[in-house]
């Protein structure tokens, strides 16, 4: 690996979706899990941590910390980033939708998805509400926020903070008051 890392080592996180197998298999090996949370409650998966975290022992393994990530765009308010992140995100969850069996998105599903699903869209001071509520709820110590999703902002609009992911943890649930 190049270059080297300042301790030689590079975390390795599993990315688990749904299945217990995958939860299992990840403490078995000695990997980190990452729950990639792209639909419902975020607290609905809390089942999956304790599952690692049991797995782990169960092995012989450490339960190293556990990551989330979910889908995300912040503008400077909620309605901005409402309306900017839902048409591209429709077009790309209909695309995998199809795929995969399901009705197109409503935009009642979206708003529900939005207001206390899986999907941090708003201002800032909304998704960090949003991120911190998820992390103290499934304890995990690392939640990163994927951006770039569906391509859902234009060449014209750059997205805040400049890059594909904001990567919160532990930080975020000291300043979380409710």
């Amino acid at each position: 690996m190049f270059p080297k890392t300042e301790s030689g080592r590079l975390m390795t996180r599993v990315g688990v979706g749904g299945s217990p197998q995958s939860v299992i298999r990840t403490a078995k090996y000695g990997f980190g899990l990452m729950l990639a949370i792209i639909g419902g409650q975020p607290a609905c998966f809390a089942p999956y941590v304790d599952l690692y975290r049991r797995a782990s022992e169960q092995s012989g393994t450490t339960a190293l910390p556990v990551g989330m990530h979910s889908l995300g765009f912040i503008a400077e308010t909620d309605e901005e980033a409402r309306a900017l992140f839902y048409p591209g995100y429709r077009e790309i969850r209909n695309r995998i939708g199809a795929l995969r069996g399901w009705p197109p998105l409503r935009k009642d599903e979206f708003d529900a998805d939005v207001e206390s699903g899986s999907l941090y869209v708003g201002s800032p001071e909304t998704v960090a509400r949003k991120m911190a509520k998820a992390i103290e709820s499934l304890d995990v110590g690392r939640f990163d926020l994927i951006y770039s999703a569906a391509g859902a902002v234009s060449a014209e609009r750059p997205p805040q903070g400049g890059g594909t992911f904001w990567h919160c943890g532990r930080a975020a649930r000291a300043g979380h008051s409710g």
